[in-house]
């Protein structure tokens, strides 16, 4: 019962001002959208394709047509190859295409006159533009090869026009299927800075403990003897409780305002956080019991959260740090958060996780365990009375 009174008094003094609820619920929203926006946008920016078509005929309608089959391309017309070359400079568009006077003539009469690509630097976009454009004409001049193979060089416009609409009528075109193989891009990101901003109230659970201890809250409102261990349970219940409002309003925010998808079930990301909030509860009760000082809270952040969040995967891929610091993090609760949210956006089950999910939760306990063993309510801190 005295763990129970002792998370309703910690809930209604972090909820119960204003104060309480911008620090909790308001600043992580804020942080979470930020991340979103900025980390989270995968969609792919169009590559712009500026073109100039001179060609008379049908060939290089086709090559255009070609070109606009890519969901990837934006095609934009120019009136000049000036206007065409001014679009490049000025870096509104990727890269310029000048089909020639006189492609579909050459094509029948077996002169293959050479399409213009202008890039002003070299890019994956522009590589895969031109790519497109060479296996267009590589067609044309299939096509070209058979009608003067048929001898019909005479009506071979007419002809080539015929083949063109042939060849465009029984295109096999191609689907993009997501096999859930791997995670969204991005996501790894979002979620790290998402759990390195909820370990922050580490800190403020150790604010309160301190602030209690120094001012000997405790020893003042228990006249009958209290254990440690439900001092610190009750602690770690009513962080919890605001932790797990503080996850639910993120995910909530993050999905339905935000609607960003995450890629796996709200109940399994809701679950993953949570463990995650019960390691860093367990981690803020063990330090609590640990500092006497209250002016060395400020050194939780420095000490404990940043180096933290560097080694587990918060602000860049485990895989590229060296193989020592990789192996420390597998003692890091970022780490298996990170890596459960991964698994499970991949498609994976309650099951697949369940090893993330059990490392977790031996950390919450073990820290538990230590905090309960390391506080002393009758103790206060430098700053206290005696």
């Amino acid at each position: 019962m005295h763990s129970l009174t002792i998370a309703w008094n910690m809930v209604r003094r972090t909820l119960g001002r204003k104060k309480g609820w911008v620090v909790y619920l308001v600043m992580p929203c804020i942080v979470v959208a930020l991340a979103v926006l900025l980390l989270g946008q995968t969609k792919a920016v169009g590559i712009v394709v500026s073109y100039v078509n001179d060609d008379e005929g049908p060939a290089g309608q086709y090559v255009i047509r070609e070109l606009a089959r890519h969901d990837q391309y934006v095609l934009k017309e120019a009136a000049s190859e000036a206007e065409l070359r001014d679009g490049l400079l000025h870096n509104t568009s990727t890269v310029g295409i000048r089909i020639p006077s006189g492609l579909s003539q050459g094509l029948i009469e077996g002169e293959v006159p050479g399409v213009k690509l202008y890039e002003l630097t070299a890019s994956e976009g522009a590589a895969s533009v031109r790519l497109t454009v060479e296996s267009a004409i590589k067609r044309l001049h299939g096509t070209g090869s058979i009608i003067r193979t048929a001898g019909e060089e005479a009506g071979g416009m007419q002809m080539l026009e015929q083949v063109l609409g042939q060849v465009e009528r029984y295109t096999i075109d191609t689907a993009t299927t997501d096999l859930h193989l791997y995670s969204r891009p991005g996501l790894a990101n979002v979620t790290g800075f998402t759990l390195m901003f909820m370990m922050g109230l580490i800190s403020s659970v150790v604010t309160l403990i301190v602030d209690d201890r120094r001012q000997r809250t405790m020893s003042r409102i228990y006249t009958a003897p209290v254990r440690a261990y439900e001092i610190a349970l009750g602690n770690f219940l009513g962080s919890l409780v605001v932790g797990s409002l503080q996850v639910m309003v993120v995910l909530l925010l993050s999905r339905t305002v935000l609607r960003y998808d995450y890629g796996i079930p709200f109940g399994l990301h809701f679950l993953i956080l949570t463990a995650f909030m019960m390691v860093s509860l367990g981690l803020a009760t063990t330090v609590a019991g640990m500092i006497r000082n209250d002016k060395n809270t400020a050194l939780i952040n420095s000490l404990i959260i940043t180096p933290t969040s560097m080694l587990g995967g918060c602000f860049w891929p485990i895989s590229i740090m060296p193989d020592f610091m990789q192996k420390i993090a597998n003692f890091i609760p970022q780490k298996w958060a990170i890596e459960a949210v991964e698994i499970g956006a991949t498609g994976g089950s309650l099951a697949d996780i369940g090893l993330p999910l059990a490392v977790l939760g031996l950390m919450a306990v073990i820290l538990l365990t230590v905090g309960s063993a390391v506080l002393r309510p009758s103790e206060v801190g430098t700053g206290g009375r005696a």
